[in-house]
């Protein structure tokens, strides 16, 4: 190859003239400033609390191998979690951090990001385990995250022997399959072979899924450290996972706003939207369906035209909310904060692929605002670590005391924290000594979570349009505070104003198996009180779309229940409209207009025999939406009785019809507790 000829300076003229030394010498000097400004401010010492940050591991970058990270960094415990909400997640952590007082170092770890087939390996490192913080999610399935791990332990034969595992399940008692997703894992981990260090825990979050989770913790411990022959755990340490770094001199176009993952993803919308990526939707209509009674149902239409987003009725529209910026700024004022800041939190564990809590750089305002759950109700992890900053001794008691596994610290935190919905504001508010800073406040709340609501159109009909039905939350509280929720607040103050600016929301579509059966001509039931009505506005829509078309279209049989028809009769010009052209059979029950109330479920054991003729008879589909405490329990014991008398059946079989129904996707429940 030939080497490149050097330029030779022509004549007497030096190379560099005057001009050009000092401008080299100036660019150099400020180099040189800029250098060691910048690595003076990386050095400054972090705020140190009482409680320290972890010491910082060297490990280089961040492996997709689970086995190789613990490896490297000499650690045993590995804690996997399927979350949808984020709870599990959490659990998981406290788990991994929990894990260095009994000489376990742990690491969490999201199933979705790791080969999991490297389980068979975990038998190579001295004393390793693998503690699995799973939620049920819908209709008895594995939360997204955890799916391919679910489909690969039951679809797999491998061979776990050596493995050693424990399993925590997240799940609510109110629906039928509570906790199946851990039920099953854990059961299937020792039928290939692996050894259960600990019983499955449960938690049940229509109870109190926080004192299910400590006091299983508490006995699990003990457990892990018979097991492996390990000391008991030494005096608990309070550990910081991420540290601060303030920064002032970030330039504005690299600071997050608001944005779920990609920077300035709402200024440049790109499909495909979802979740990391949601679409930002101007709210067409936003007006009110209740006609009185105090109370107030939103009916929505997003328009998604252009989005490339599709959507089936039966399907979620997933929106992101915006916490109320007055408790925003209130939580600053406690914690004596310059909301406007400019940090990040850096995860002190360095083999974690989660090196922020939530995006960073931002500042605390748009971190309390779009990232942080701060009406959320405070588990008592939190509570422990805020004891830290109460300058009074019987403040820094009363928070540990609700902190502890005790019978009376849970009394406590079961009346002081959860029957009196205090969340963080509040807490602050009432013990006045507890000043926590700002920085470990956003560390310790759990991330805002986006909302879901049943969209109650059709995309035959609506194919641009998603509409929503959603009732206002708001309620008085036990110590006389006003709580409001979070999604349905900030709804209800997205106004469209003609020729004003568009209003618009974050939003991105979940597909859901809740769907019309594929032949129109299958007959259906539907139950759906109050705003269960949602979906099943989709489904009615859908249906008169096809008559309209010349379709031959099953019947279709809808109970509907609100308190009175003159205030919450939702929609009732719609539904009287599908009854008069012969597309709807509409059964409502107004339950405080009369003496004694009567509920859909009443109409539903009325209607035995036209029940059994679609679902019997007919082998028609039958569909709740709605509360998944009582009325969908309710529905399901009355139509096993039905089933029971008209098909001659015993209780144990009507049970399995049941059972048979939902596997054929013939019975399902889009249910909320």
């Amino acid at each position: 190859m030939a080497s490149e000829k050097p330029i030779e300076a022509t004549g007497d003229e030096p190379f560099l003239g005057l001009l050009d030394v000092a401008l080299l010498a100036v660019l150099i000097a400020g180099a040189a400033w800029y250098f060691l400004r910048s690595r003076k401010k990386e050095e400054e010492p972090i705020r140190s609390y009482s409680i320290q940050p972890t010491t910082v591991s060297t490990s280089s970058a961040v492996e997709n191998s689970f086995i190789k990270k613990l490896k490297t960094s000499g650690r045993s415990l590995v804690v996997f979690y399927g979350s949808q909400t984020g709870t599990g997640e959490e659990f998981a952590g406290r788990l991994a951090k929990e894990g260095i007082r009994y000489r376990l170092k742990g690491m969490v770890a999201d199933p979705e990001e790791c080969d999991m087939e490297e389980l068979l390996q975990l038998k190579d490192i001295s004393n390793s385990l693998a503690v699995f913080c799973l939620a049920t999610y819908g209709e008895g399935d594995p939360t997204d995250n955890a799916m391919e791990f679910y489909e690969w332990i039951n679809n797999g034969d491998v061979d776990l022997t050596g493995l050693n595992y424990a399993v925590f399940g997240l799940g609510n008692k109110t629906y039928e399959h509570y906790n199946k997703v851990a039920i099953h894992v854990d059961k299937r981990l020792e039928e290939l072979g692996a050894t259960r260090v600990f019983e499955l825990g449960l938690g049940d979050d229509d109870a109190n899924i926080e004192d299910d989770f400590i006091t299983w913790k508490d006995r699990f411990w003990p457990a892990v450290c018979d097991f492996f022959g390990i000391e008991g755990g030494g005096e608990e340490v309070l550990i910081r996972q991420y540290r601060l770094l303030e920064q002032p001199d970030v330039l504005p176009d690299r600071i997050y706003t608001g944005e779920i993952a990609r920077l300035h993803s709402m200024q440049n919308q790109r499909p495909p939207f979802d979740a990391k990526n949601p679409f930002l939707a101007p709210i067409r209509v936003n007006r009110e369906l209740h006609k009185g009674g105090g109370r107030s149902c939103m009916h929505i239409e997003l328009n998604i035209d252009g989005s490339k987003m599709r959507y089936d009725a039966g399907d979620h529209v997933a929106m992101y909310p915006i916490n109320d910026k007055s408790l925003v700024e209130k939580l600053g004022q406690l914690c004596n904060a310059d909301l406007d800041t400019v940090f990040s939190l850096i995860n002190t564990d360095t083999d974690s692929s989660k090196k922020h809590p939530f995006p960073c750089p931002t500042t605390y305002r748009t971190a309390l605002t779009h990232y942080l759950e701060i009406t959320a109700i405070p588990r008592t992890h939190i509570l422990k670590e805020l004891a830290e900053y109460c300058s009074d001794e019987a403040d820094k008691q009363l928070l540990r005391s609700m902190a502890s596994i005790t019978p009376e610290g849970k009394e406590k935190y079961q009346s002081w924290i959860q029957d009196a919905c205090r969340n963080i504001v509040h807490i602050l508010e009432d013990i006045k000594t507890c000043r926590p800073p700002i920085d470990h406040v956003c560390e310790l709340l759990p991330r805002l979570q986006p909302r879901y609501y049943s969209i109650s159109s059709s995309a035959k009909l609506h194919p641009t349009d998603v509409h929503v039905t959603a009732v206002l939350v708001e309620y008085k509280t036990p110590t006389g505070r006003v709580n409001k929720g979070v999604a349905t607040t900030y709804l209800k103050n997205k106004q469209p104003q003609d020729g004003g600016e568009e209003v618009k929301v974050p939003v991105f579509i979940r597909k859901s198996q809740f769907r019309l059966p594929t032949k129109p001509e299958t007959p259906i039931i539907m139950v759906g009180p109050g705003t269960g009505l949602a979906p099943f506005r989709g489904f009615l829509q859908e249906r008169q779309f096809l008559r309209d078309e010349g379709k031959t279209v099953g019947e279709s049989v809808l109970y509907f229940g609100c308190r009175k028809r003159s205030e919450d009769y939702i929609y009732e010009a719609e539904l009287e409209e599908w009854e008069k052209k012969g597309t709807l059979t509409l059964k409502t029950a107004f339950s405080r207009d009369q003496e004694k109330k009567v509920y859909v479920q009443h109409l539903l054991e009325q209607d035995a025999d036209l029940i059994w003729n679609v679902i019997g008879e007919n082998k028609g589909h039958f569909y709740i939406c709605g509360d998944a405490k009582n009325m969908a329990v309710d529905v399901r014991n009355i139509l096993v009785k039905i089933l029971s008398s008209k098909g001659n059946m015993s209780e144990a079989d009507a049970v399995q019809y049941l059972k048979r129904m939902e596997a054929q996707k013939r019975y399902s429940a889009d249910v909320w507790s």
